[in-house]
């Protein structure tokens, strides 16, 4: 799918169609649909990166990154980063610890909080379906991605109106420039080629290197636990 994209690379990045309710008790729980240039296993592969911080600027930081469970084609990991926030002419970083299911087979990724802080309720949910550019499902062509991304936000206080319009609009507008950046690196893959690849294989492992060989030991062990456990079935996120 890479060679087709990168020989035709020709492709229009729409801006997301967002819809904001407000449920009970919560901040906003926010839609988003949009599409990304890039099959699902790319798309995917962007989102679960260990490194995406370069991706995505919101991200200052990763702080903690471990996997608690690996099986087949998922795993649940335990995340914390320091996110990137403005508030009128003030700014500074959120700490946000959040576990990450990861399942590739479906191409499906959900995240809730781990551990409150700032917030009280930080979860969604992206799910990334194939958009057949040039034909039907099983003619040779490029495949892009159609992506819901379902989330709802519930800091611990929720301010008063006008205050809580504003942070709405804020929670908004940093959710949109998020896919953006994500779309921005579809971009980039399309229009690449191999050694762009590999200079990125090299960053990548750099960013990495301190933190995966304890990560691929804590899956293994992981991994192992769980396959001589029996319980294969338990995989919703601990509430």
């Amino acid at each position: 799918q890479l060679k087709l994209w990168r020989s035709n690379p020709s492709w229009v990045d729409e801006p997301p169609i967002t819809a904001v309710t407000v449920p009970k008790g919560t901040l906003c729980h926010l839609k988003s649909t949009f599409k990304v240039g890039l099959p699902p296993e790319a798309v995917f592969g962007i989102i679960t990166d260990p490194g995406n911080k370069r991706v995505f600027k919101n991200i200052k930081e990763v702080k903690y990154r471990k996997v608690i469970k690996a099986e087949n084609n998922r795993q649940l990991v335990e995340v914390e980063q320091a996110a990137i926030w403005k508030f009128l002419w003030f700014s500074g970083t959120i700490d946000v610890r959040v576990l990450v299911d990861e399942d590739q087979s479906s191409h499906t990724v959900s995240y809730k909080l781990a551990k409150e802080g700032f917030m009280k309720r930080f979860e969604g949910t992206w799910e990334i379906k194939p958009f057949y550019v040039d034909g039907e499902p099983g003619e040779a062509g490029r495949v892009a991605s159609l992506v819901n991304l379902h989330q709802e936000v519930q800091p611990v206080l929720i301010p008063p109106p006008p205050v809580s319009w504003y942070v709405r609009g804020i929670t908004t507008k940093t959710t949109e420039m998020m896919i953006g950046d994500l779309q921005a690196e579809g971009k980039r893959i399309r229009e690449g080629n191999e050694d762009d690849d590999e200079a990125n294989l090299q960053v990548k492992n750099e960013d990495e290197e301190g933190a995966s060989k304890k990560e691929w030991k804590a899956k293994l062990k992981s991994s192992e636990k769980w396959k001589t456990s029996g319980e294969n079935s338990r995989w919703r996120i601990p509430k």
